[in-house]
């Protein structure tokens, strides 16, 4: 028997066939809600906190699972954010500075694009901020406008719904109608009891909850759409709180953030193992776990080269020992820090111990809290606790008990009996960074030079290029604060490396007077240096320490340094820097310094008001040139 099908009704066969066809691969695999929310940390009801009024995500947690040990890499927007889309330490990526914009490593795609690939409609809501290059594959949409509503027919979706309520900028916006009553908020240890933090702290209260409704919102749009019992849901917060000594600094304060999971009855087999619905998990996790879980959950077998471990899926790997942390530059203020913790216990390594906590960054600054805090510093009435932030230098190493000082003001280093955790932490830190090969013990500079033609991943597998082990021996040295190094501090100055004398001359801009002055000739040698990063370090030594005559030849080379328009961005913005921390010792280089161009080639537009705000500083205070253009152009953290 012959059977005949016209044209038209063979089309709708195979329209049918490949419907059908999706269809099915969509039953196979969950939709993924990731709900997210700036700038705060479990400050929620679900995690114990009486004061929060938090009761969507609250209700997701009761029929869910919240987990406790939950830091985000990195405490500020862009490199948290980062080390999410990547699956990658942004210490790793050369992506942890402040707007950096590197390349991706060859080969490899932001996790997006492999759920695309899989047949996923990927999107995202309101804001990427990522220091990673994306291309156009990387979502379906990803603009204020991003849904999963305009995905196709039967199409299993990830969608992205972040809220901006509980942003930094948002606990100093004034008028606010107060709900939280600023005399029940728990002040922390570090921060003077004034009427301004109460306030502060008060508004941030008020401000998570309005993140939380922004969540309840997209919780009931899915039900409504009769998708609840498809859809996995994720809650997070991007790092600590807005708040300072919360937001910009690795502690626990800063990196420690809510991670409630969900999963419907039809996709509790893709849960985590000790998944228990109202239950609790205290596995560790970091950000860089993220994008391997959801490729897990959606069946993607994880890439090798992501540095995160899946924790949901078929795909889950064993819990970590450890979490890691690190701070960069903070827009216009370097620095160079990194945390680990246990989940009880948490070191950080300060590598520059000559660069307070506080930093003088102009966008914190903004925060009362932080204006009345540096006030009573200056004032000398903060206690102990409170004055750290403010003190210079930092410990080059910290450590500190959670069990017993969860605001981290005790710091237990140079304890005898603690000398077993510090040495366990410590040499977790170090294994850590070796094995990612963290490529940000360069000057900023340098990541992007050495890495020409290629990405700061990639340069950093390459050890002609970055030997990683004698670079760090260097900066660990330098920045140990030990009188007994400058000998090899010395001999390091004459390394072949850029970077190792770059380090060993900031050993003894950290040392201060005694090591610049007993070490005057090797300094005044490394003003002659080829590279200009470590030039700046010995032009601010010696004009910070050395005796006059040595100050004025110092000061030349920053005048030398100073313009963007002829060095570029990166030695202008050492220069400035080094010209502020002078002060009157500067001298004329103040004045000089209003008079320079601040435009000069950056790696991405965002970095425009890095420059003009380090000019204005050095101003009378009144606006340099260019900025109020590069105000208008930056974008919140």
């Amino acid at each position: 028997m012959r059977f005949c099908f016209s044209p038209s009704l063979l089309r709708w066969l195979l329209l049918g066939l490949v419907l059908g066809t999706l269809g099915a691969r969509a039953a196979d695999r969950p939709n993924i809600l990731w709900l997210t929310s700036e700038d705060h940390g479990p400050e929620m009801g679900c995690y114990g906190d009486t004061l929060a009024r938090t009761p969507n995500v609250d209700a997701l947690a009761a029929k869910g699972m919240r987990f406790n040990r939950v830091w985000s890499n990195h405490p500020v927007c862009a490199p948290a954010r980062t080390a999410i889309i990547s699956g990658l330490h942004s210490t790793s990526s050369g992506g942890l500075h402040m707007r950096s914009m590197v390349p991706m490593p060859a080969g490899a795609k932001m996790y997006p694009e492999y759920l695309r690939e899989a047949g996923y409609y990927a999107t995202n809501t309101n804001k990427e901020d990522y220091n990673l290059r994306k291309t156009a594959a990387t979502w379906d949409d990803s603009s204020p406008r991003a849904h999963w509503r305009n995905r196709k027919p039967g199409q299993p979706f990830f969608a992205i719904f972040n809220s901006t309520k509980s942003h930094e900028s948002q606990i100093r916006t004034r008028p606010h109608q107060a709900i939280t009553d600023p005399a029940k908020v728990r002040v922390p240890a570090y921060h003077p009891d004034t009427p301004e933090v109460r306030q502060d702290w008060a508004q941030y209260y008020d401000k998570v909850s309005e993140a939380d409704a922004d969540a309840g919102a997209r919780l009931k749009e899915i039900e409504a759409a009769g998708l609840a019992d498809d859809t996995i849901v994720f809650y997070y917060g991007d790092h600590g709180s807005g708040m300072p000594r919360s937001k910009r600094w690795p502690s626990n304060s800063g990196l420690h953030v809510p991670l409630v999971v969900y999963f419907p009855t039809k996709w509790r087999h893709l849960a985590p193992k000790e998944y228990q619905p109202g239950g609790a998990s205290d596995r560790l996790v970091s950000f860089v776990d993220l994008a391997p879980t959801v490729l897990s959950l959606a069946g993607v077998r994880p890439p090798a080269w992501m540095q995160g471990q899946a924790f949901a899926g078929p795909h889950q790997g064993a819990a970590p020992a450890f979490l890691f942390g690190a701070r960069g530059r903070m827009d216009e203020r370097p620095d160079t820090v990194r945390s680990v913790t246990d989940g009880r216990y948490v070191y950080i390594r300060n590598y520059f111990p000559h660069v307070g906590q506080g930093l003088g960054n102009e966008y914190q600054m903004q925060t009362p809290t932080t204006r009345i805090w540096r006030e009573w510093f200056d004032q000398r009435k903060t206690n102990a606790a409170q004055a750290v932030f403010w003190t210079i230098p930092k410990a080059p190493e910290e450590l500190y008990d959670l069990t017993t000082d969860r605001d981290e003001v005790n710091n237990l280093a140079t304890k005898p009996e603690h000398r077993a955790t510090l040495e366990r932490l410590r040499t977790a830190h170090r294994a850590h960074i070796a094995q990612i090969r963290d490529v940000c013990f360069l000057p900023e500079g340098e990541i992007h030079s050495r890495a020409q033609g290629s990405s700061p991943y990639d340069m950093a597998r390459d050890e002609s290029k970055y030997p990683f082990a004698k670079i760090h021996a260097a900066a660990d040295l330098a920045s140990n604060l030990d009188p007994a190094a400058l000998p090899r501090l010395v001999a390091l100055t004459k390394d072949a490396d850029s970077a190792v004398r770059y380090w060993a001359t900031l050993g003894f801009l950290m040392r201060g007077e005694a090591a610049v002055r007993g070490n005057d000739a090797t300094l005044q040698a490394a003003l002659k240096d080829t590279s200009p990063h470590v030039r700046v370090v010995a032009a601010q030594a010696l004009a910070q320490y050395g005796t006059a005559a040595a100050a004025a030849p110092a000061l030349e080379v920053l005048r030398e340094l100073a313009p963007p328009d002829k060095n570029g961005f990166f030695v202008a913005l050492a220069a400035f820097n080094a010209i502020e921390v002078l002060g009157p010792k500067a001298g004329a280089l103040r004045a000089y310094a209003r008079t320079l161009n601040p435009q000069a080639a950056v790696p991405d537009a965002r970095y425009d008001s890095y420059i003009p705000r380090l000019i204005q500083n050095l101003s009378d205070g009144s606006p340099a040139p260019e900025a109020a253009k590069g105000k208008k152009r930056k974008k919140a953290e």
